[in-house]
């Protein structure tokens, strides 16, 4: 299944007790479309908060129905902050997170204030250096221990070395957007990326200190976490490369029009 969702409503993908998550949502809708208790499992968890234009699960149940009436069924028990965009039947040994080889995320920074936008978007009004933030996403392409940008609680398990095959910013008017590419994505390491990388913008933070936090351990990441507001996971990889949409086109809101009727006015 190609799921998107607003994350805004949501603790995150994954089930929680006594916490409403995306994943509990579609397995109680499941559950009800089949008559039985459904297995449904993410390739990537995100935190509260943060949406998905492509999140992959797979759904292992015992009962055959065409995939067209699945799509169709899940939707209509699904609120509109969730949707079901593609189902297909896949080889009964696929599994939506062990078999990808990387996942992408967005993220969407505003330098306009808007009221309609604002779940979407992390707005800052300061003025931000594109020079110095596109130097600062190329310090962090390439394998190195991202120790200092996850949160250690949550991955106590996975490795803090990580491929990390892009990190792009793209600006246009009032937007700029950041994608990020890598092999896997540490509990709040790519929001964590995203401040700092803001951090560089601002001019707070000096760009030669931006690698030293990858050669050893620092705190300051985890101080300078981005909202969750702006973040989307983008799109899994499995084997054969996935081609993305051009950075602006992914994102449905525009701002420069009102921004200019404003300072107009």
């Amino acid at each position: 299944m190609i799921i998107e969702y607003d994350g805004t409503p949501y603790r995150g993908w994954q089930v929680q007790k006594n916490a409403r998550t995306v994943q509990g949502v579609l397995l109680e809708a499941a559950g009800d479309v089949f008559g039985a208790s459904v297995d449904i499992q993410g390739a990537g968890r995100t935190d509260a908060g943060v949406h998905a234009l492509a999140q992959i699960a797979h759904l292992e149940v015992h009962r055959r129905i065409p995939s067209r009436v699945i799509l169709e069924e899940l939707n209509d028990r699904l609120p509109s902050s969730i949707n079901v965009r593609h189902v297909e039947e896949a080889p009964s040994s696929f599994h939506a997170r062990h078999d990808a080889q990387a996942r992408s995320y967005l993220y969407v920074i505003s330098s306009c204030r808007t009221a309609f936008g604002k779940r979407y978007v992390w707005w800052i009004r300061e003025p931000l250096d594109m020079g110095k933030m596109q130097a600062a996403c190329n310090c962090f392409t390439g394998f190195h221990n991202f120790a200092s940008f996850a949160d250690r609680r949550r991955d106590t398990e996975a490795s803090t070395m990580v491929q990390v095959e892009e990190v792009s910013l793209d600006t246009w008017d009032s937007v700029t957007m950041i994608r990020m590419k890598a092999s896997h994505f540490l509990w709040r390491m790519a929001r964590r990326i995203i401040g700092v990388i803001v951090e560089v913008g601002r001019g707070r933070l000096p760009l030669a200190a931006v690698p030293d936090m990858l050669d050893e351990f620092s705190d300051l990441p985890a101080r300078l976490t981005a909202p969750a507001s702006g973040l989307f996971l983008e799109g899994i990889y499995y084997g054969a490369h996935i081609a993305l949409p051009p950075i602006r086109s992914v994102f449905p809101f525009s701002f420069h029009a009102s921004c200019r009727r404003l300072s107009r006015a």
